[in-house]
């Protein structure tokens, strides 16, 4: 689909949520942190999360907050009822949770072998001390909870990720930036 003549680009600090129209590009930068994009094919409608963590266990009733994987899901699921859509006709793709500090322990592609996404949200603390970790696993299960498909995914690794989110098309592309030890380098004029 081609680009609209006037696009809303709007940026997702950590802990927001955006869901708009065939006029809107939503973009983030992803540390350990996930975003979540959502996109309706027949009406050109979608948006994105960028959560921090899982959860946070006790809240107020009605109050949501995007910083919590749990309460952005109950975010998308507001909009896309008032949409009269159901989320499996939604196209659904996962970003992030990347190891920031990787010099304080081995890390793998999708975390550590006892962080599985249900554990991962029913009792984070206890499964896996690593943040990265559980958001990525916790990303799964909501997904999988709520009734979406993930279409794709670049989760784990090391380092940051910029992306981008064309609701127009529901093109996502992004940008992974490997972690650097965070020494520097002798002669860079850094330190």
């Amino acid at each position: 689909m081609r680009k609209p003549d006037h696009v809303i680009e709007i940026f997702l600090q950590p802990g927001d949520f955006y869901f708009g129209d065939k006029d809107t590009r939503i973009r983030t930068v992803l540390g350990s942190c996930v975003s979540i994009s959502m996109w309706h094919p027949q009406k050109l409608i979608g948006g994105m999360c960028h959560y921090m963590l899982p959860t946070r266990g006790h809240r107020r009733a009605g109050e949501l907050d995007g910083k919590y994987a749990d309460e952005a899901m109950e975010m998308f699921m507001r909009e896309i009822r008032a949409a009269h859509t159901e989320p499996s006709e939604y196209q659904v793709k996962i970003f992030g949770a990347g190891n920031m500090f990787p010099s304080t322990g081995k890390t793998r592609k999708h975390g550590c072998q006892r962080c599985t996404p249900e554990a991962a949200y029913l009792k984070p603390e206890g499964v896996c001390p690593k943040v990265h970790c559980r958001n990525g696993q916790v990303a799964h299960y909501l997904v999988q909870k709520y009734g979406f498909s993930i279409h794709a995914k670049h989760l784990g690794g090391e380092g940051h990720r910029q992306l981008f989110f064309d609701v127009w098309s529901g093109y996502a592309w992004m940008k992974h930036v490997p972690a650097t030890s965070g020494i520097p380098m002798k002669g860079t004029g850094q330190g």
